[in-house]
């Protein structure tokens, strides 16, 4: 076996990779939990040791990172010339032999559609780019295609401004809520669902948790009771009542 790249064992490290979605899918409930991930990481290690029995968990974050930039350059590529209106025989042809096997990557690392134009940050190395070997089943060369070339056109302020507007959108809907957020979420949900009366007394009860949890006055021991009588309304504040002076008599004088 020829190491890492070896294609027996390349497929099988793909293939267990997969099984791990908390390490590549964005929107998995533990792609951002250490101990998960570490965990799933732990896994690799011990399918790729007998192989490399030097490696270690930072080579392995090398080895997914160079596997997935070089699938994402590939497919950029290919939906680059499609995009070119090209003939079907001018389509740009993956040269990765490992392309379909990665193709799960497509729907979770790349922007959506919609914003598909936005200028490509793939980072390329040495490294990443001699993973990229053709197939023992591809005996040509696919000729590279190439696409006329364009003057980069000078953006305005307004459009730069818009750019940023749009990858700031992009970075906060791919983002997890936190679990403030799903909760307020959910609180939300339950609460359109009741009817109006419920709602308003559920409404007010809330209020008070929260006014006695930003007070501090929480304790193990508060909790929702059911009274036989309704509270009685607070009582009305009035305004103290204003003093009286009585009136200075003037002196009399004697003419």
């Amino acid at each position: 076996m020829n190491g890492f790249n070896d294609h027996n064992f390349l497929p099988l490290f793909i293939d267990k990779y997969r099984e791990l979605p908390c390490l590549w899918q964005v929107r998995h409930p533990h792609y951002n939990n250490k101990q998960k991930r570490q965990a799933a990481l732990e896994k690799l290690l011990e399918l790729v040791k007998p192989v490399v029995p030097t490696a270690t968990i930072p080579y392995l974050k090398t080895k997914i990172g160079g596997l997935r930039s070089t699938y994402l350059r590939e497919r950029k590529k290919v939906t680059d010339s499609q995009r070119s209106r090209a003939a079907a025989d001018d389509v740009y042809v993956p040269r990765l032999w490992y392309y379909e096997r990665l193709r799960f990557l497509s729907d979770h690392t790349e922007v959506r559609e919609s914003l598909s134009t936005l200028p490509s940050t793939l980072p390329s190395t040495p490294a990443e780019a001699s993973d990229v070997q053709p197939g023992p089943s591809s005996q040509e060369e696919v000729p590279p295609l190439h696409l006329p070339y364009k003057r980069a056109r000078k953006t305005t302020p307004m459009q730069d401004s818009a750019l940023r507007l749009i990858q700031e959108a992009s970075a906060s809907l791919r983002a997890l809520p936190t679990p403030e957020e799903a909760f307020a979420c959910m609180a939300a949900t339950k609460l359109q669902g009741m009817q109006e009366g419920q709602r308003k007394l559920c409404e007010d009860l809330l209020y008070k948790v929260l006014s006695k949890g930003v007070s501090g006055e929480l304790t193990p021991k508060t909790d929702v009771i059911e009274l036989d009588h309704p509270p009685p309304p607070p009582a009305a504040t009035t305004p103290p009542p204003e003093p009286t002076h009585g009136r200075k008599r003037g002196r009399k004088t004697r003419e």
